[in-house]
């Protein structure tokens, strides 16, 4: 028999890591709480029809299908074929599969707002904490399930609402303590530099290369651009471009200077100006910075995008997100505008493990251990126990009488801060010996002061 083991670019989450994430987590969710966002959950799987054709070239190869139920059936086998034969070819085909694993939660959302937009109040703003799939190859820091925490306002073209959004991140991250910097472009930017390419039907062809700049550099990016049909004028206009620097005022007044003439690229800049001049909600521990670079290779958005990196850590993004004008025409109801953003909860985990930045009492679920000493002393030690419980107070009994040794190694193995000991003179007695497991120091208390001690 083989050793059991996990698919590929999964993972387990024991006590101490689901502690943390939980920490992550709810510390998102408080924030957009804060900000007038309600919860929502879609399911882990979507018809296919409803992902395919969303994500871009490179997105859709990246979607996990699922084979259809009874394709072992004789009746079904020469269907099951000629579908796989099909899916070679790079054809869907429904005969073998129509479900597939959600890639990302805004286009789950888009479906679930075109379904219910006759109930819904508008602006309608959300959150939604779930795990998604991709099909990607696992790295550090990339993984094929993870989760996504995601806010998204639709109903509305306010830009006041990318604001809230960018301070939903800084607010975020500074209570995390994690530095960061928020990176900020206009889509319709991006499209002007199209309209200098060739054409808007080039847009999907740059910004997919664009996106890559990052993870393979200037000249790979140049030379993708070239096989994607673009001729050598065109790819030395977008490397002029990439190459814009300076302060957020003095890259978009370069930007004016190419695209002022184009009136798309002007209601981008015009965008981008706004949102930077709008009074600060940042908390000044981070920057929101103007990354002409930032792409954000999906082609359901139209306006701003964001993208959060960590600073002194190298990993890929943390955050992203931005403006999908008519998202849910994709499904037939066209005209609700929308906006959002998403946490890489896995990718913050793994920065704040790198910078040490988790919270001592993030690591200890229980906070007192009473040691069984007995059978009559355990039974008043469960007693009390249930007392500090109703006062929310974590506790547990150790399982079955050992040495003093053994139990204090439990204590220790599951980081509780506390043992309380009751022995047959402490039972006489009525006291409880209560040991601070940090720093050795031990108080005798009476069964009554225990309950109310402070732990």
């Amino acid at each position: 028999m083989s050793k059991p083991s996990l698919p590929q670019g999964t993972r387990d989450f024991g006590p101490d890591i689901v502690r943390k994430r939980a920490y992550i987590i709810d510390s998102i969710k408080k924030v957009f709480e804060l900000y007038g966002f309600e919860p929502l959950e879609t399911p882990a799987m979507e018809n296919l029809d409803t992902l395919m054709g969303k994500y871009g070239e490179e997105g859709d190869k990246l979607i996990f299908k699922i084979l259809n139920n009874g394709l072992s059936d004789p009746k079904n086998i020469d269907k099951a074929k000629a579908a796989f034969e099909n899916v070679l070819a790079g054809k869907n085909d429904k005969n073998l599969t129509e479900r597939a694993l959600k890639y990302d939660l805004t286009i789950p959302f888009a479906r679930y707002v075109a379904m219910n937009h006759g109930q819904l109040t508008f602006p309608f703003k959300r959150y939604q904490v779930q795990p998604v799939w991709r099909a990607d190859r696992p790295q550090k820091g990339r993984y094929r399930e993870f989760y996504q925490c995601d806010a998204d306002v639709v109903g509305s073209t306010s830009l006041i609402n990318e604001v809230e959004l960018a301070g939903i991140y800084d607010k975020v991250f500074a209570q995390l303590n994690i530095p960061v910097e928020i990176k900020l472009n206009n889509r319709k930017i991006l499209a002007a530099l199209a309209e200098c390419c060739g054409g808007s039907e080039k847009m999907t062809d740059i910004t997919v290369a664009i996106d890559k700049l990052d993870k393979i550099g200037i000249e790979k990016v140049q030379e993708e651009l070239r096989q994607r049909g673009l001729n050598e004028q065109q790819v030395d206009i977008i490397t002029q471009y990439l190459k814009i620097e300076g302060t957020n005022t003095e890259k978009l007044d370069r930007i004016k200077t190419i695209f002022g003439a184009s009136t798309t690229g002007a209601k981008g800049i015009e965008e981008l100006e706004y949102i930077l001049g709008y009074p600060s909600s940042l908390s000044g521990k981070n920057e929101l910075v103007v990354d002409l670079t930032l792409a954000r290779g999906l082609n359901y958005y139209t306006g701003a995008i964001f993208e959060v990196k960590a600073k002194h850590v190298t990993i890929g993004s943390i955050g992203g997100g931005g403006r999908y004008d008519d998202l849910t025409g994709l499904f037939g109801v066209p005209g609700i505008p929308g906006v959002g953003i998403s946490f890489g909860v896995d990718r913050i985990y793994d920065v704040l493990e790198e910078l040490k930045l988790f919270p001592e009492q993030v690591q200890s679920g229980t906070k007192v251990l009473f040691f069984n000493l007995g059978d009559a002393e355990s039974k008043k030690a469960f007693e009390l126990m249930q007392q500090l419980r109703a006062k929310s107070v974590s506790c547990e009994l150790y399982h079955e009488q050992a040495k003093f040794d053994k139990q204090f190694k439990y204590a220790d193995r599951k980081h509780i801060a506390y043992a309380a000991m009751i022995g047959s003179r402490e039972l006489e007695n009525g006291t409880c010996n209560v040991r601070n497991l940090a720093t050795g120091e031990q108080k005798v208390l009476f069964f009554s002061e225990l309950v109310d001690h402070p732990f």
